[in-house]
């Protein structure tokens, strides 16, 4: 991908171990363009800057004992730009969890495990090519 298509993705988890080797599987692929934050509250901080998707851990009470958890920083997010897909990552493996965040309007659920960032570069590139075309078609609709 040229630099101009690269797909902006925020990367929030509180396991700064598991979130730079996230990073460090993005940036090898080199189709994104990666900020990361260690809590919701920088990830809130930072929406202005318009990421194209935001791949959120669902815990997040490592680093700050007070903050917001996964689901309550979805929420804000949709509040703030309903747009934005939430990729919820967790170690969470029960379904409940899952279709808790999908109520809470989270683009898809994965599992954190050795298949996880396959799965998410899977989720991320379809979702941004659809996305694309979605946007393309409006643009010729709009024309008509």
């Amino acid at each position: 991908m040229n630099k101009k298509s690269r797909i902006k993705v925020f990367l929030i988890d509180d396991d700064v171990l598991y979130l730079k080797a996230l990073q460090i599987d993005f940036e090898a692929q080199g189709d994104y363009i990666i900020k990361t934050f260690n809590s919701g509250e920088e990830c809130i901080a930072n929406l202005d800057d318009l990421p194209d998707v935001i791949v959120l851990d669902y815990h997040l009470d490592g680093v700050i004992k007070d903050a917001m958890n996964g689901i309550q920083t979805l929420d804000k997010i949709k509040v703030i730009n309903t747009k934005i897909p939430v990729i919820i990552l967790s170690s969470q493996d029960k379904i409940e969890v899952a279709v808790n965040c999908m109520h809470h309007k989270a683009f898809d659920y994965v599992v954190k495990s050795e298949t996880a960032f396959l799965r998410l570069h899977k989720l991320i590139t379809t979702n941004y090519r659809f996305q694309k075309l979605e946007n393309e078609l409006k643009w010729y609709m709009d024309r008509m």
